[in-house]
This record gives structure tokens, sequence and C-alpha cells, in this order.
């Protein structure tokens, strides 16, 4: 079964500071526990080596079962409270969308 993932990546601004940084992320993860339509959330800090990600450093994962949870998830009042508190703190936000596709071994 297909299901839409929804990417979050965060560059914070330079004078952001740890517990800004970490008050964004504690912010964002509580949004699965207040939004019924996200089915699935994962967090993590870029740690690639290659050195392409263009200075992003934080990404999100939130996991939907259709495009219609998703949209409400884009104007519920919780994420539009989170976006008060990110916004003054990120440099740059990259957001993508994509339905998953299962391709088997082999």
């Amino acid at each position: 079964m297909s299901t839409l993932r929804h990417l979050v990546f965060f560059e914070f601004k330079a004078e952001t500071d740890e517990l800004a940084i970490q008050e964004v992320c504690d912010a964002f993860g509580a949004l699965p526990g207040n939004i019924s339509e996200i089915q699935a959330y994962e967090f993590g800090l870029n740690n690639s080596p290659e050195g392409l990600a263009g200075g992003f450093t934080h990404c999100f994962q939130l996991t939907f079962r259709s495009e219609a949870d998703r949209d409400a998830y884009l104007v519920h009042p919780e994420h539009k409270a989170f976006q008060r508190i990110a916004d003054p703190r990120v440099k740059q936000v990259m957001v993508f969308d994509y339905w998953t596709e299962q391709k088997s071994k082999g």
C-alpha cells in the first residue's frame, strides 16, 4: 500500500542557539499527538559525509494516508502555532512530498 510522505528540512539561522533549536524540534515532535491525520513521524539530524545538504541540518518526516489528510494538517491550528515558533528561527525550509513506491530486490 502506498503512503504519502511529507519531508521537511530546516536550516536554522546562525544566531539560533541550541535551546531554541530544541524548542522547535520539540514543538514539531508534539504535532503527531495533536493532529490525528499524522500516521507516523520520524526526525533526524543530517550526518551525510558527502557535504551536499546545502545547509539543511534537520529532517522531519510525516506519513499520511491521503492528500486530504496532508492538506488538513497544513491548515490545522496546531501546525499554524508550530510555524509561529519555527519561522523566526529558521533560515530556510524545504518541503518534499511523495507517494511511496514499493520495488522488490532482484
